[in-house]
Formats: C-alpha cells, structure tokens, sequence
C-alpha cells in the first residue's frame, strides 16, 4: 500500500516514455542538456582537429563524446541534479536511438545479418559463460560473482546482471563488482575493438560489425563502437558497421531469455538450492528487449517504402521517391545524434575513482572472460562471416 509520503511508481506510458512518472519529467532536462552540449562540443572539436590534421572525417565525433564526457565527470564532477537526465540518455534516449537505426536497413537485412549471427552469438557466449566459470573457480571467487560476471561479459552488461541477480540471491557488493567489471572491459573494448577489427579482418564490414556486436559488452557500448568505426574509417555502405553490430547484439539481448533462466537453474543445482530463485526470481516477460520491436518496425516501415518507390509509386501513398529518400535520410541522421547524446552519457556516466575498488582477483575474471570472447568472436566471424555478402 501506498503511503503519502510514499513515490508514485510511473504508469505504463510514463515508464516507456521517460522511465518515470510524468511530474518528475523536469529533473531529466540538466542532464540531458548537458549531454547534447557535449554532443555538439564534441562535433566542433573532431572537425576541428580532422581539418588540423588535414583529412576530413579522421577523427569520430562519437569518440570525442565519449572522452569529453569522461574528463568532465573525473575532472570537475557532476551535481547530483545531472544523474537522473544522465540515466535517461542511458537507456530511453539509447533506445530510441537503436529503434531509429533500423531505418538504414531493409527487414531482409535484418534478417539475414541475425540468422548468419545467430552461431557466432551462441558460441561467443558459451565462451565467455565456460571461461569465467573457470576462472572464478580457480580464483576462489564466490560462484555468484562469477556467474554475474559470466552472464554480463556473454549476453548483455549489466541489464543482464540485475536480472540475474535475485535468482541467484547475489549480495549487493557482488552486482556492484560484477556492474564495474563489465564497465571497465566494455569501455576498453569500445575504443579498441573497432581499429583492432579493421586490423586483424582486414577491413571487411561484415566481419568487423559482427565482431563488435558479439564481443562487446553493452549495447551502448556495441553501438558506440559501431559509430566510431564507420565514421573513423568512413564507411558508407548499407549495412553500415554499426548496423551489422547492433543487430548482432540484439540477437545476444534477446538470448536472456533462455540464457538467465539456464544459468541461474545450473547455479541452484550446482549449490544445492532446492529452488531456483523462489520468490526472487525475474519474470521472463521483463526479460525481453521490447525495443528489439521498434527496430524491426523501423526495417520494415524501409522495407514498404522502398518497394512502394521501386515499383514507381509513392511510400505509403505520400512519398515520392525525393520526399522518401530526404525522410530516411533525416531519420538516419537523428538516428546517429541521439545516439551520440547516448555515447556522451556513458562518458559522463563513468566514475573512474569507483572502478578503483574493483579488485585484483575480480579482475583477473573480468579480462579473462573479455579475452576469451572476444577470440572466440574473431574465430567465428572468420568462419561465418564470409557467408554474408554485402
């Protein structure tokens, strides 16, 4: 029951809007203002330092947003009052920003890239839930540590975590530990991966999408990395790196819902627990990443327009073939500036001074498993990768 002094929890369209009740919309704008203004600094400054440099594009705008907002979290430190609009770019304005993406691309696209994904994805995450568990053992670590650990590295950073906590009756300093572990190695794996990729798969798109979308911790930090490597190396082609790497890890996201409740099942048996989870344990139905939807809504409103155009007529009876390409054109370019705000708000969102009291031995895990998946990315994407031809 519902005291007064009690929060209102947000009802449906609140919590899918803004992830609060509607009164509380105010206190999202400091912090996402904040963002959108390291978003456009950000722009100014690789612009600036492309034309320095003598090449155009040389430097991502998205990287610089990602530093930038690192430096003013750790330098001069944010209110309390920028957290709750810091969030809110974390996860609805992310979103948002994945549902746009799936403009660029055709259902059939979607489609082809997920199902060729769909082995690389198991693979790499078997690798990563076997290797850890390993390591965690070895370590002497808590199994919970470890099977937080696991199921952060291989399916889906820290979304994955919380929920796998309560079934597993993890303590709060274990999700912590394992939430920093995840970070840390995410955010390296961000800026490394895409010039790595290019390195070792020798420039192919596809390869390199798949890579990072199966490697990479965070969806935030999947689609970060995607932007980094197509404006760092100037891809234009459709699919984009980032758009093979984000339906790659769509596919890894939408695997909690077989993936948590296997794991926490094999945690019980393994500790004798006589329930898995009881009480505590999370609802399949919350599992789901509903925003998956929204981009394959966004495939297939391209799909019909493109066939509509093609035919001779007009997308949706409005749009002619210049009035259609000016609105995908318009949606893919909002698209990648709100994932940009996004990309800023994981920088101003990372604390470094409370990554410090990681650990040695969680560490020792945390890069173990990191490794481990993503070698077995690399391995899998050369021998499937090849299988889609674009």
């Amino acid at each position: 029951m519902r005291t007064s002094t009690t929060p209102r929890q947000p009802r449906f369209l609140e919590n899918l809007l803004f992830g609060t009740t509607f009164d509380q919309v105010p206190s999202l704008i400091p912090g996402v203002a904040l963002a959108s203004v390291v978003v456009l600094v950000a722009a100014a400054l690789a612009e600036l330092t492309s034309n320095a440099l003598g090449y155009e594009g040389l430097v991502s705008f998205i990287l610089v947003a990602i530093v930038l907002g690192m430096i003013i979290r750790n330098t001069v430190g944010l209110r309390d009052g920028f957290a709750p609009g810091i969030a809110f770019t974390l996860k609805k304005v992310l979103r948002l920003g994945i549902i746009l993406l799936g403009i660029r691309l055709s259902i059939l696209d979607v489609l082809e890239i997920g199902g060729f994904g769909i082995p690389i994805v198991v693979g790499a995450v078997l690798t990563g839930l076997l290797v850890t568990t390993a390591a965690t053992r070895w370590l002497g670590l808590s199994d919970r540590l470890g099977t937080l650990i696991a199921i952060g590295t291989a399916i889906c950073g820290a979304t994955a975590i919380v929920a796998t906590a309560p079934g597993i009756k993890a303590k709060e300093q274990e999700v912590a530990y394992a939430v920093a572990n995840i970070t840390i190695f995410g955010i390296a794996a961000m800026f490394i991966y895409p010039f790595l990729g290019n390195m070792i798969l020798g420039g192919d798109v596809t390869q390199i999408g798949l890579f990072m979308g199966t490697s990479i911790h965070e969806t935030a930090q999947v689609a970060g990395a995607g932007l980094i490597y197509d404006q760092s190396f100037d891809i234009t082609t459709s699919p984009s790196g980032a758009d093979i790497a984000v339906i790659a890890k769509l596919v890894r996201n939408a695997l909690m819902l077989v993936a948590i409740p296997a794991v926490t099942y094999v945690y019980a048996r393994r500790s004798d627990h006589d329930e898995v989870g009881g009480a505590h344990r999370t609802e399949l139905r919350k599992l789901f990443p509903v925003f998956i939807l929204g981009f394959l809504v966004m495939a297939g409103i391209r799909s019909f327009g493109d066939a509509a155009v093609d035919s001779g007529g007009q997308a949706f009876g409005v749009f002619g073939v210049e009035a259609w390409s000016d609105l995908t054109r318009w949606i893919r370019t909002w698209a990648e500036y709100t994932l940009a705000t996004a990309m800023a708000g994981v920088g101003l969102g990372t604390s470094i001074s409370q990554l410090k009291g990681l650990g040695f031995k969680p560490f020792v895990v945390g890069i173990a498993a990191a490794l481990a998946v993503g070698v077995a990315s690399i391995g899998l994407v050369s021998l499937f990768g090849p299988c889609l031809l674009y």
